[in-house]
């Protein structure tokens, strides 16, 4: 049986060369068979799915339980379309990209999965989970931001170099490191879908001690983007004219 490898984007398809590979149950091979096939790299295996621990450096923390359930159902009808990517880990395998179809077999109680075996370095595992990502179902800015940030500490990377690695501009970086920096509660707000991406940057430029009130007011009334960014202006330029008044009492008429 033959299989062919569907396009996984820019990125991910340097990992899979764009040929028909050879679909072998695992099971059934000797230990010579498996070097062979870590050696041409050419080869899709039906691993267990047991035996596949997840990527340690997946950027996504949180997987949606209906989309999970919902692929879990179509992989039960027309079976996993396209396969994972492994890299050897001792007698197991860790997975390099394809976890929400890892789980959905999990969830569907499928004992295998087809899967291309590759060695994989840990920066390009790092890559290729965040590009996954990106490519296939929105990460929460959050979660981007953090991968970003482990990509940069971890192997060094400039601002610059991540970019150009993840196709983004320099300032989407800025953009989304800056979220770093908010109060632990505007970032569980984020997490669980609260505020979007842009009213998360709107707080970002706000100090630490008067993000929680700003977000308070962005939820209670609803504000737009736009909106929010106007009162987050005007909070800024108050604080202002409140140092101010030390160095000139004159300005006192113009408090709030």
């Amino acid at each position: 049986m033959t299989i062919k490898n569907a396009g996984l984007g820019r990125g991910l398809g340097s990992l899979i060369p764009n040929k028909k590979t050879l679909l072998t149950d695992i099971s059934s091979l000797e230990n010579s068979n498996l070097i062979e096939a870590l050696e041409t790299k050419e080869k899709v295996w039906e691993l267990p799915v047991e035996r596949i621990s997840p990527n340690p450096h997946q950027p996504r923390r949180q997987f949606d339980d209906g989309s999970l359930q919902e692929l879990a159902i179509s992989i039960k009808e027309h079976g996993v379309i396209q396969p994972i990517i492994v890299s050897r880990q001792g007698d197991n395998w860790q997975l390099v990209a394809g976890e929400r179809r890892w789980r959905a077999c999990k969830l569907a109680g499928i004992k295998t999965i087809p899967a291309i075996i590759r060695d994989v370095s840990e920066q390009k595992r790092m890559e290729v989970a965040l590009l996954e990502n990106l490519q296939r179902e929105n990460l929460n800015p959050l979660e981007i931001a953090w991968a970003y940030r482990k990509l940069i500490d971890e192997f060094n990377l400039t601002h610059e170099q991540l970019a150009k690695k993840v196709s983004k501009s320099v300032s989407v970086i800025h953009n989304h490191l800056r979220l770093l920096n908010l109060h632990p509660d505007v970032q569980e707000a984020i997490l669980a879908g609260k505020l979007t991406e842009g009213h998360a940057r709107t707080l970002a430029g706000l100090p630490m001690e008067d993000q929680l009130e700003g977000m308070k007011k962005i939820l209670e009334n609803k504000m737009t983007v736009r909106e929010a960014e106007a009162a987050s202006r005007a909070v800024v330029v108050a604080k202002k004219i409140r140092a101010s008044r030390a160095f000139d009492p004159e300005l006192k008429d113009y408090e709030d």
